[in-house]
């Protein structure tokens, strides 16, 4: 029994030292033949470049002083900035988090100091492949115009790139019916529903963490870009039920780095299911993300 053992544990360092070299590999591929956004071996560098991110106190700590290293996330999507700035604005303590949208539910994620410390809900439209119910987190789907939990019950929230599909052609995320608005160039504001809804079920004086692609109006059949006219809105929403603070990051040839709603106006996304919005910069997706603490009254 003890050899076998031995030789199930020596298959196992096998397969994951082997599993290192084939990342590495592919990331180092990735890189020779140019960096390009969503070629074989991106996913892997975006991955370890994120978990490296929020692995950074450094980094963190730069967020807090709205300051980023130079050459941050070049031709790395949103998710580069988006990540480091939520966990550094989430409390390093025990606590109830609802994840409204499924964006953290990656093993590298939910194995983070931060992250790991909070009794986790995730609520998508669509079950995933992947379910980390091992690690107490808890699963469910629905529309989040609609939640199924009682008012004040999450010390925490995070919407991450969530609102922009909201009233949009979802089909990629299992939803079969087309809606109103995903094919179609006018704007949906179903997002300020989603918006009410995460308030109430957030506690008083809790966090609700919120960010979307930012700039010029667009969309493109699966979720649309937020203009400041669509901002206001949010702004006019949440004002009068506490107090915020919005962050801007925009992308750069040379990376990402913080902005502000001026700079940020005119921003265009790349689609890499389209190609629209392709540019000399590479940009892998959004060109500038709005980001927004709120803390409730």
């Amino acid at each position: 029994m003890r050899v076998l053992t031995i030789a199930k544990q020596m298959l196992r360092n096998y397969l994951r030292n082997r599993g290192v070299r084939q990342r590495l590999k592919k990331k180092e591929q990735w890189i020779a033949k140019g960096q390009i956004p969503w070629d074989d071996g991106y996913v892997i560098f975006k991955e370890d470049s994120i978990k490296a991110a929020i692995e950074d106190d450094m980094l963190k700590e730069g967020i807090k002083c709205k300051v980023l290293p130079q050459k941050y996330g070049i031709r790395i999507d949103e998710r580069i900035v988006e990540y480091p700035w939520i966990i550094s604005n989430l409390k390093k303590e025990r606590c109830k988090m609802l994840d409204a949208g499924s964006t953290f539910n990656f093993h590298y994620l939910l194995t983070s100091d931060t992250v790991a410390l909070k009794n986790l809900t995730i609520f998508t439209l669509c079950p995933e492949n992947q379910f980390y119910n091992e690690r107490g987190v808890s699963y469910h789907y629905g529309d989040l115009r609609d939640l199924p939990f009682k008012g004040e019950y999450f010390d925490e929230i995070i919407c991450q790139s969530t609102l922009e599909h909201i009233d949009m052609d979802n089909s990629m995320y299992g939803s079969t019916p087309l809606t109103t608005t995903g094919l179609k160039p006018q704007k949906s504001f179903e997002y300020l529903k989603v918006i009410d809804e995460l308030i109430r079920v957030l506690k008083c004086r809790g966090t609700l963490l919120i960010t979307f692609p930012f700039g010029r109006y667009e969309n493109h059949g699966f979720f649309q870009q937020f203009d400041g006219d669509m901002l206001d809105k949010i702004k006019e929403n949440m004002e009068i039920k506490g107090n915020l603070k919005i962050d801007f990051f925009q992308y750069h040839s040379t990376g990402w780095q913080f902005a502000d709603q001026k700079a940020c106006a005119k921003a265009e996304s790349y689609n890499p299911h389209t190609r629209i919005g392709m540019k000399e910069d590479l940009a892998a997706h959004s060109r500038a993300v709005c980001c927004i603490k709120f803390i409730k009254a």
